[in-house]
């Protein structure tokens, strides 16, 4: 396991919460933040905010700088092989949107595929949705196992000769299923498909090699890695982004503005139109270093022990039931207590300064599926330890004997 005094590097983690100290269980929606990270903002605000590719003066080049740099940091961290791969956005979200909204836009015809699967988060269905109406495309399912998994095999059924598009999580937000992307990837490139992966939950867990897994596009949020929230990326192969058209338009992303018509200027910059999310980009850069600093091979590690702990833990509980695969998940556990409505559970878990997400997680087809309207989550990250779970197990089984008694 990681060392205790990684704990230590997170302010707010030291505050009590309902008079108990603070057990943060909700990494998934977004991680805290390092107190390098939040130096690295303070610093860029009292020191060298400015705009970027814009002024010659010194604190218009330092900002510069640190922006670029920052942006080197996130190619050398997924491995991109250049650069000019990675487009800053606000996260993960904005980054499928400018996929689905110029790319898939470009390429689809009627009657082409879009093949994803139910477990997608909102972020991930939405944009295809809208891609596929607009081009008369079909949106089509990979079935998910009886565990919320799914098998190779029916994506190579799913997949066919009219498939344009794959998109697909790399670790589920509910199910903590971590997906076989490279050879997804694989079956995907077969028939000429582009396979998009959304790594919001992966990017923070996995190390992660874009080249290794061969996907054509990327996207991440730098909030759920430490990093501040309003900043994350896109990675494209270079090829892919050249051929693609802004959906944004604005300053510092034309080349050439005329009175009827405009050019624009090369990948990344054609894609961040208007002032840029400088002083995130700052903090995303302290947050690659921070977690670098740990080692991405030593925080999955982490991640993996921490979860088998708290599924071990969790099966102890009479009524309570786990959703998801048993095996091969990572840094969650979704679950509900019997008879007890998940927000009932999250907030009686609060009382005892227990921080857990209650609700549908943006997945509503995929609650569907698993029959239920809701559920509780616990999300694990490197600042957690076993004690975390421990105070978990404690509280529900609290939660657990006062709803009996009610229910009774």
């Amino acid at each position: 396991m990681i060392a205790a005094d990684i704990r230590d590097q997170f302010p707010i983690l030291k505050q009590q919460v309902n008079g108990h100290p603070l057990v943060y269980l909700d990494s998934a929606a977004t991680s805290q933040k390092p107190q390098v990270v939040i130096e690295a903002l303070k610093k860029y605000y009292e020191y060298d905010n400015s705009n970027v590719h814009r002024g010659v003066h010194t604190l218009g080049s330092r900002a510069t700088e640190a922006y670029e740099n920052a942006r080197e940091k996130v190619a050398k961290f997924i491995n991109a092989r250049q650069t000019e791969e990675i487009v800053f956005t606000r996260g993960t979200t904005t980054a499928i949107n400018l996929v689905a909204g110029s790319y898939a836009r470009a390429v689809l015809k009627e009657g082409d595929e879009i093949v994803i699967t139910p477990m997608e988060h909102h972020s991930n269905l939405i944009p295809w949705q809208m891609a596929a109406k607009a081009a008369g495309a079909v949106l089509k399912y990979i079935p998910l196992q009886a565990d919320g998994s799914i098998a190779l095999a029916d994506v190579e059924q799913t997949i066919t000769v009219r498939t344009k598009i794959v998109a697909m999580t790399y670790v589920s937000n509910v199910l903590g299923v971590i997906n076989p992307i490279k050879q997804v990837a694989e079956i995907a490139h077969r028939v000429g498909a582009k396979l998009v992966v959304d790594g919001a939950q992966s990017t923070a867990h996995l190390k992660i090699d874009v080249q290794a897994l061969d996907c054509d596009f990327y996207a991440l949020s730098g909030h759920k890695m430490c990093g501040p929230t309003g900043i994350g990326a896109l990675y494209g192969k270079k090829a892919l982004l050249d051929s693609m058209e802004p959906i944004e338009f604005g300053g510092e992303m034309i080349d050439f503005v005329g009175l009827q018509d405009s050019t624009w200027k090369d990948v990344p910059a054609r894609f961040e139109g208007g002032t840029p999310i400088i002083a995130g980009a700052a903090g995303l850069a302290a947050a690659i270093d921070f977690l670098e600093q740990i080692g991405m091979d030593a925080i999955e590690q982490h991640d993996r022990q921490l979860t088998a702990y708290a599924l071990e833990r969790l099966q102890t509980i009479e009524d309570l039931q786990i959703y998801g695969p048993l095996q091969n998940r990572m840094g969650l556990v979704t679950f509900n207590l019997a008879d007890v409505h998940p927000h009932d559970v999250a907030t009686a878990l609060d009382s005892f300064g227990v921080a857990v997400r209650a609700g549908h997680h943006c997945c509503q087809p995929l609650m569907r599926w698993l029959e239920a309207s809701a559920t509780a989550r616990a999300s694990f990250y490197l600042y957690n330890t076993e004690q975390d779970i421990d105070r978990l197990v404690e509280a529900l089984l609290k939660t657990k004997e006062y709803f009996g008694h009610a229910i009774g």
